[in-house]
């Protein structure tokens, strides 16, 4: 019974260290994980039909279990030739392997498995790999014989070769292809022991060995390989998000005010153009701004001083709307968009605007015109309209400075 207890232990051993691969679908998206877990399928079929092989020769005491064991032994030897066919193509695809050498590799282990599955299927009718004596004892027959040469030549090959990609492979990818080639030479050995000690579950400790150095030394490194290469492409990735907010600040930003750039007010623009569509508009104002005299300034004291003047102008804007945002969309022009405190105050933060431009007037400070239309759902059917109205009463309220600075001045 103790033949059964190792099949059983190396079973719940598969199923422990390989049940992510098993049963998590996500994991199973690279083919060659997919591929594995196939063989991983096989070798489970494989413990399976092992272990009630052990049960039904132990009940064979008490028991007539010569068909059940006849039976189980036809699927035993199924499963071990889809191991070898599973093993063969693990191999292959895991060296990404191509040309005759690999194929041929991969058609020896078809043409193993099609060959133990007509031998098992003409066994039924003619002992060619096993039969059971008249006192239910395992017997082999020469078929079987063949057929393990096969097997035990299989694996010398693929083991051999994996090696032999080992030696000229540098890096981690040499422990896992070493990995691979012992896995190759330990069932080998194990499974010519068992030539010589037919009752001994060699052939199961064989897989168990070698599945938990799989995954000890080839599934384990790979994800931790991968685990790498993912964070250092989440790193890209979030300097690259880095690197297009940095643009994105750039391109929003206005470079010598710090005001929101025209782009932003575009984004805004639309934003405010959906909520009117879809009825959501309300409690929105435009305050638009323009800065008198700047050609004038640039003209006779030059751009800098041009520049100093518009910056100066900004800071006013801020300063009396300071709860909304401010948007330069032009050389000489600014939008500010009212919304919550300024715009239920609006009227009478643009009376201290104006108040402020005509102290400035007096005295020769900077001095903007502005304007101020509110949305007005009956009639806006875009921002545009709000703000055309807004502009034609700065441009109104231009004039009027225009007027009184001549006043001032003496002068057109």
């Amino acid at each position: 019974m103790y033949y059964s207890l190792i099949g059983i232990l190396a079973l719940l051993i598969l199923l422990i260290t390989n049940h992510d691969v098993l049963f998590r679908r996500g994991l199973r998206q690279r083919p060659v994980l997919t591929v594995y877990r196939r063989f991983l399928l096989s070798v489970m079929a494989y413990y399976v039909t092992d272990i009630l092989w052990g049960v039904l020769d132990y009940a064979r005491a008490y028991a007539d279990t010569k068909v059940a064991l006849f039976i189980d032994t036809e699927l035993y030897f199924v499963a071990m030739a889809l191991g070898i066919l599973f093993w063969t193509q693990y191999v292959v695809e895991y060296i990404e392997g191509k040309g005759k050498l690999h194929e041929l590799f991969c058609y020896a282990g078809r043409a193993f498995f099609i060959a133990m599955t007509v031998l098992v299927i003409v066994n039924i009718f003619t002992p060619v790999l096993f039969y059971f004596d008249e006192d239910g004892v395992y017997q082999t027959a020469p078929a079987r014989h063949v057929m393990l040469i096969v097997q035990l030549a299989l694996l010398l090959l693929t083991a051999v070769y994996v090696l032999y990609v080992a030696a000229h492979t540098a890096g981690a990818g040499r422990k896992r292809h070493l990995t691979i080639g012992l896995f190759g030479l330990i069932m080998l050995t194990l499974i010519f022991i068992q030539l010589f000690f037919p009752y001994l579950p060699l052939y199961a400790i064989g897989y168990m060995l070698g599945c938990c150095l799989l995954r000890t030394y080839v599934i384990e490194n790979e994800r931790e390989e991968y685990r790498k290469g993912l964070e250092i492409s989440l790193d890209r990735e979030r300097q690259h998000l880095n690197e297009l907010d940095t643009t994105r600040q750039l391109a929003y930003t206005d470079a010598l005010t710090g005001a929101q750039s025209k782009l932003a007010y575009m984004d805004k623009e639309e934003k405010i153009d959906r909520a009117i569509s879809d009825g959501s508009a309300e409690g929105i104002a435009f305050a638009v701004f323009d800065v008198n005299m700047l050609k004038v300034i640039n003209d006779t004291q030059g751009h800098d001083v041009g520049d100093a003047y518009i910056y100066n102008a900004f800071l006013i804007i801020c300063d009396v709307f300071r709860n909304s945002p401010v948007y330069r969309i032009g050389g000489d022009e600014f939008v500010a968009v009212l919304e919550g405190v300024d715009y239920e105050e609006r009227e009478v933060l643009l009376s201290a605007f104006n108040e402020r431009i005509e102290d400035n007037l007096n005295k020769g400070g900077v001095v903007v015109s502005a304007g101020v239309a509110e949305y007005i759902p009956s009639e806006d059917k875009s921002a545009k309209r709000v703000f055309a109205r807004a502009d034609m009463r700065m441009y109104a309220r231009k004039d009027e400075l225009k007027r009184e600075y001549a006043k001032v001045n003496g002068a057109g």
